[in-house]
């Protein structure tokens, strides 16, 4: 047996019915289901251009998305920033090259960006992964080369422990690499592999460890999906398995909020006509339990990295319909009163 199809044993398909994306929805509106978990979904100023498979971060009280694909599947290079005390959107210095399927985090005072691949991919050309990794320093709004990364990928997913940046998987054959590095030596360092090779993963750092949720494990968006939790502690050095998500989802993103793990869409066949699903998901690591919130107003994908700030999770952008051609403005912000701590 193949090591893709050993992985496959992970997975947990299964055919729902969604509905499609919806264009517009009221500025705030609370909801609850019988099991009573309760979000406040809203929107907040359209980003400058659409986007999807794009980076985003926060850094010094702005949002950055960085690269992806606008409303077709050829990259840009493109720097959006949104200001969060003017609620308004502007250009800043391109990226040094097109880029889409980033991963982006903003740390003291400084916006990283790292790996992604340079084209669209796919069936007629070979995908052009990379390796790289620019800081943006917003005094000087100028892009400086740093340290690669040990190997080029895309679709990985991050987060911070201590001051260090772990980016874990990948598009195939890179969805067992996981690696740290040290912005203040410019340093890369090879960790244990990711257990569960897969790419367009969630992650999220909570008490000193790393959780990623969900992905696929080919690089196209029909490839077989997972439900798979997995926990990285840098003070053992080492992995373990936790409870799955209730559903396989890949294309999905992830945040961290109250010592809770959210996660928001992704993209299958499986996910309904729009091949995009709709939950919002959370996971306690207290309790090692999942809990299904009502759905996004907006089911998205394509989106890495997402903002908490002032009470409000921020998903700026995304694709509303399967593949890598349906990006979008829209910027939806949801809170909750969860606690996981």
């Amino acid at each position: 047996m193949s090591a893709e199809a050993g992985q496959g044993l992970y997975s947990k398909l299964r055919v729902i019915a969604v509905l499609c994306a919806v264009a517009a929805y009221p500025a705030s509106v609370a909801v609850a289901t019988d099991s009573k978990p309760v979000s406040e979904w809203g929107k907040r100023a359209e980003l400058a251009e659409a986007n999807s498979e794009m980076a985003v971060a926060y850094l010094d009280g702005k949002i950055y998305v960085v690269g992806g694909y606008p409303s077709t599947r050829k990259s840009v290079d493109t720097v959006q920033v949104y200001d969060v005390k003017t609620e308004k959107w502007r250009l800043t210095t391109p990226y040094p090259t097109p880029i889409n399927h980033a991963s982006a985090v903003g740390l003291d005072g400084v916006l990283y960006v790292i790996g992604g691949q340079t084209n669209a991919g796919g069936r007629r050309e070979k995908s052009r992964y990379t390796d790289a990794v620019h800081a943006y320093d917003p005094k000087t709004q100028k892009w400086t080369p740093r340290a690669p990364m040990p190997t080029a990928r895309s679709a990985m997913a991050h987060d911070i422990i201590d001051g260090k940046i772990y980016v874990a998987g990948g598009r195939p054959p890179r969805g067992h690499d996981f690696a740290v590095y040290d912005p203040e030596a410019d340093q890369w360092t090879s960790l244990p592999d990711l257990p569960t090779a897969r790419n367009h993963i969630a992650a999220a750092a909570i008490d000193g460890k790393l959780y990623v949720a969900g992905g696929r494990f080919g690089g196209g968006y029909r490839s077989e999906i997972t439900p798979a939790l997995e926990v990285y502690d840098p003070a053992a050095n080492q992995w373990t398995t936790r409870r799955p998500m209730s559903e396989a989802r890949g294309g999905l993103n992830g945040i961290a909020v109250n010592g809770c793990f959210h996660t928001f869409g992704g993209e299958h066949p499986t996910a309904g006509p729009s091949g995009v699903f709709p939950h919002h998901e959370v996971y306690d690591p207290k309790t090692d339990t999942w809990t299904r919130f009502p759905d996004m107003p907006i089911p998205v994908h394509g989106v890495t990295g997402l903002v908490y700030l002032n009470g409000w999770i921020h998903l700026p952008g995304g694709g509303i319909r399967r593949g890598g051609s349906s990006g979008t403005t829209h910027h939806q912000v949801v809170r909750t009163d969860m606690q996981c701590r």
